[in-house]
């Protein structure tokens, strides 16, 4: 049976052979006290809730969390959404899966980005900070999962390539925003954009699906940006040949530690300095903009103006390209 993408899936549909990633599974209980279970269909399209009726712990044991499963049933719709009734499910060979079908993954060329990054950083003419920047990129390993990280699991550039792609808008934004501020760094602006997320190289893993590693949910990537500034100036003082400037260094710490804005949002320190407001802002706008576009594009109903309800937005978005600008 040829495969059905969750983005082309109606609401009435019947599918008697599909492959789905389990991005998370629970048992639950009706109010009757019989068991259901509740898990996250997902491919590289988006996501759907999928539910199994009269479920017991057997069966809830059968279902891998994090991988495939091949699933016989029927699409509805739940509260304006698409939902999957499962009525029978087979286990998969993770093998004979083609995972370019489940993990979505950026649009662009990743070394195209790369080298776009790297021509952008080039242009910071303090050198302290152009040597802290060096100990970054000259660091392979960091370098190749930066390439292939997502910016989040769920929210904005939460694909294959996300993470390079948030970092090269923001380092764009930047050359295009703060000459305008002639008093705004643009060196603290463009190192605090390349270092801000880089912690999420090690907060997120991304082999099935997009998930958080130990690491990150023990230390998260703020404070791990900020360790390996710490780390890396410590590198920059040995090939400068004198200690690196400890308020340079503070600066881009405070930064990382203040791009999300408010303690509410993740934040351990407000921003407190004309860079960190800065970045923050142009931080939120990217990634919220990007998801407002990936909401439009991958939007179910083709013949509704609004997309579903976004709780993270806790908005509708409006879908009709009224200048036609967006083809």
């Amino acid at each position: 049976m040829a495969r059905r993408f969750i983005n082309e899936m109606q609401a009435g549909e019947r599918c008697e052979d599909q492959v789905f990633l389990i991005s998370s599974k629970d048992l639950r209980q009706t109010t009757n006290g019989s068991l259901y279970i509740h898990a996250v269909l997902a491919d590289r399209t988006g996501q759907m809730l999928g539910r199994i009726w009269q479920a017991s712990e057997a069966i809830y044991a059968t279902i891998p969390e994090g991988g495939f499963l091949r699933v016989k049933g029927r699409t509805e719709s739940y509260k304006g959404a698409l939902q999957f009734i499962i009525e029978a499910t087979r286990p998969v060979d993770p093998a004979t899966v083609d995972l370019a079908d489940f993990l979505p993954r950026t649009e662009h060329d990743v070394e195209a980005m790369w080298e776009k990054v790297k021509a952008i950083l080039r242009q910071i003419k303090d050198p302290n900070v152009l040597a802290l920047i060096k100990q970054f990129v000259t660091d392979e390993k960091l370098v190749a999962a930066l390439k292939t990280a997502p910016a989040a699991t769920q929210m904005h550039h939460a694909y294959i390539g996300g993470l390079l792609e948030h970092t090269l808008s923001l380092l764009e934004l930047a050359l295009v925003v703060i000459p305008r501020y002639p008093k705004v760094s643009l060196d603290l602006v463009l190192a605090g954009l390349f270092l801000h997320d880089l912690g999420k190289t090690a907060e997120l893993c991304y082999d099935t699906n997009f998930k958080y590693t130990d690491q990150g949910q023990l230390i998260g990537h703020i404070v791990q940006s900020a360790i390996w500034i710490e780390q890396k100036a410590a590198g920059a003082a040995k090939e400068l040949g004198k200690p690196f400037p400890d308020e340079i260094k503070w600066s881009l710490q405070h930064i990382v530690l203040a791009h999300h804005g408010t303690h509410e949002f993740g934040s351990p320190k407000l921003p407190a300095t004309p860079e960190a407001i800065a970045i923050h802002h142009l931080d939120n706008l990217d990634a919220k903009l990007n998801q407002f576009m990936r909401e439009i594009e991958n939007d179910s109903d083709p013949n509704s103006s609004w997309t579903q309800y976004q709780r993270s937005l806790e908005t509708k978005i409006y879908k009709k390209d009224v200048m036609g600008i967006r083809k």
